[in-house]
């Protein structure tokens, strides 16, 4: 397969030794069709809160929120949505998958990332299948958790699949692609509800939940033309195997250099009997546990998925219609797609360090500017008749920046980072821990948002925004750059870290010397 004709130089720790290769249409493809996995994901965050600002929908399944909302007269526009039971049914499906991520994690490492990725896929399109045709709340829940188990699944192996099938300095652009195929499930999501909620006699819910088993085709058709990768072959015994790949997706027959370094961190795994034990017991791995914990937890604690999650509604309650509710997520989604573009051209040429502090400064900038325009507006009674229509459209000004700034920075940047940290022998457990961190606070946001809304009134930005600050001071000061380190000699950056460094003592030797085990 003929390259792109970009050079793809690399090295061994402080060894000038190169990785050549070139950036070969087939590794294009593959990664391509890979990151298709995200879709699963976007769509259904997307999906969620269209469906359920849907009456037809409400009136079936949730007749006691449909009969609270046609019967409310109150003019406050910061509790009138608040519905534990609705919330529950949202946000179950996280719960699914951070139970399912664990059980991934043992599949991903004894199968492979590809066959990971096509049981996320099955799992996913029959909970579709179960949502589209419910008659009864017990079908949507099943739906729901079935869907969430495709997600634990996907988002465990997608991520980890790119990281180690990329061109070490090309890892952050197509890591990236995972991000931007959830952004455009969310946008296509909020089109369809957009048209669906128009369709007479009510049943547009389903098309809206049923076509989530499209993407669910998409990724598990890819799976079946996608190749392992060759860590993971080389993990699970399969060598020559994982040679003929290197060379492939290189496009050159000289991969010595690359293929010792994965040969090297297989020998170190094969150290460690119980990843599970080593990624909390040992002091060497302490910095990347950490990561894979504080930056899923930011990532949530930024509001993202409130908005996400709750746009219409959200909209909605800032005193939009329900047709203007649904166009403003729209308007937002492509906002969302269009700057995950960014964090694509300039992950690897900016660094993951930069885009995570430029995109804290602008979302804590404009989380403010959002509470204070409401504050202003709605005060803390929240009674409000009528809104002006500058004054919506400065709303919608704000979050879409906001918005941006996540989607350039945190929200590709969360996905990424985790997924490039680990060595090989815990990489993934690491990812696991990442996924279940994340969805634990999916769900946590998810289920408590319309209640703080209710209670917080405005100062609920300010809450989210307080994290930001904090997020943003963590990166400054804890936060190694990774930009153009190859994934199996990751170590070197915590080694070299002013803070890290201190758990990072033991005796090196070897490629990936810092691999060895030190249990504390």
């Amino acid at each position: 397969m003929g390259g792109v004709g970009f050079a793809v130089s690399g090295r061994r720790g402080d060894d000038p030794t190169q990785y050549p290769g070139k950036l070969t249409w087939y590794v294009v493809m593959t990664l391509m069709a890979a990151a298709m996995g995200g879709l699963i994901f976007g769509y259904d965050i997307g999906i969620s809160g269209g469906v359920t600002s849907m009456a037809p929908f409400l009136e079936k399944f949730f007749p006691s929120v449909y009969h609270n909302q046609m019967d409310d007269t109150s003019t406050n526009q910061y509790c009138k949505f608040d519905s534990q039971i609705l919330t529950l049914f949202t946000s179950s499906l996280y719960l699914a998958a951070l139970v399912a991520s664990f059980f991934a994690s043992t599949m991903t490492k004894k199968f492979g990332r590809r066959k990971s990725m096509m049981f996320g896929g099955l799992i996913f399109l029959v909970g579709a299948i179960i949502n589209a045709a419910a008659v009864h709340i017990s079908m949507l829940i099943i739906g729901r958790v079935l869907l969430g188990i495709g997600v634990g699944f996907a988002n465990q192996s997608v991520p980890l699949y790119l990281s180690e099938m990329s061109p070490y300095n090309y890892r952050g652009t197509f890591n990236v692609c995972f991000q931007l195929m959830i952004t455009i499930g969310i946008l296509v999501a909020n089109l369809f509800n957009y048209f669906f909620a128009k369709i007479e006699g009510g049943w547009g819910w389903r098309l809206s939940l049923g076509l989530a088993g499209v993407p669910a085709i998409i990724i598990i058709i890819s799976s079946f033309f996608l190749s392992d990768t060759p860590n993971s072959l080389v993990d699970r015994g399969r060598e020559e195997e994982a040679k003929t790949l290197l060379k492939r997706i290189r496009g050159v027959e000289n991969i010595d250099a690359e293929f010792n370094d994965i040969l090297a961190a297989r020998n170190d795994a094969r150290l460690v009997q119980n990843p599970w034990q080593n990624i909390f017991k040992s002091r060497c791995y302490r910095p990347q546990l950490v990561m894979s914990i504080l930056i899923p937890f930011f990532q949530q604690l930024t509001g993202i998925n409130v908005i996400m999650f709750y746009a219409p509604v959200l909209f909605k309650t800032i005193g939009f219609g329900s047709d203007a509710s649904l166009m403003s997520a729209v308007i937002t989604g492509v906002i969302n797609v269009l700057a995950t573009c960014v964090s694509i051209g300039f992950a690897d040429r900016w660094g993951r360090r930069t885009l995570f502090l430029e995109g804290g400064v602008q979302m804590l900038i404009f989380q403010i500017a959002v509470a204070a325009l409401i504050g202003a507006k709605f005060g803390v009674t929240g009674d409000v008749t009528e809104l002006p229509k500058w004054f919506a459209i400065l709303v919608v000004i704000c979050i879409c920046f906001y918005v941006a700034g996540f989607a350039w920075s945190w929200g590709p940047l969360g996905w990424l980072y985790p997924s490039e940290i680990f060595s090989l022998e815990i990489r993934s457990a690491g990812q696991s821990v990442n996924v279940a961190v994340n969805m634990f606070f999916t769900f946590l946001v998810a289920q408590v948002f319309l209640g703080m809304l209710c209670t917080m009134k405005f100062g609920l930005f300010i809450f989210f925004a307080f994290f930001v600050v904090l997020m943003t001071l963590f990166c400054y000061f804890f936060m190694p750059e990774t930009k153009n380190i190859p994934i199996e000699e990751m170590t070197r950056v915590w080694r070299d870290h002013w803070f890290w460094k201190r758990f990072m003592d033991q005796p090196v030797t070897g490629a990936n010397e810092m691999n060895r085990i030190e249990l504390v």
